[in-house]
């Protein structure tokens, strides 16, 4: 299972959960919006660090983190049929105009789609012990 730490004022990273919601289903992936800083500071991370871009953690091994370009590439490997695409994309030449794609985008994602009012949290948020944090 991985955790996907993304920005839950932001329109754009919201539209991408809500649509790897429906792709996974919780099946590999679980959510945790930058602001909770309760379930961040499980894995030593502050809702500072969430400011450089999504967050990808292995949850069996948070040692094993992604972040921005990089975790969307993990992100897209996790889910069916197209791990072998990412493979592709990560040896051509493509991938440094990605990552700064990626950060032109992190970096004006409210000006460009806007910043919601409320925190939406994700229906598969992370759970431990059986405890889910709504």
């Amino acid at each position: 299972m991985y955790s996907v730490i993304y920005d839950g004022h932001c329109n754009l990273c919201v539209n991408l959960v809500r649509s790897l919601e429906s792709l996974d289903e919780g099946q590999r992936l679980q959510y945790i919006p930058m602001q909770d800083r309760v379930a961040l500071a499980r894995y030593g991370l502050t809702p500072a660090d969430g400011q450089a871009g999504m967050i990808v953690l292995n949850q069996s091994d948070p040692s094993q983190r992604w972040q921005g370009s990089d975790a969307a590439e993990v992100i897209v490997q996790l889910l069916p049929l197209a791990a072998s695409l990412v493979k592709g994309y990560q040896a051509s030449w493509l991938k440094p105009l990605g990552d700064q794609f990626y950060a032109y985008l992190r970096d004006r994602r409210y000006a460009l789609f806007g910043q919601r009012q409320s925190l939406y949290r994700s229906a598969y948020p992370v759970c431990e012990n059986g405890q889910c944090r709504p």
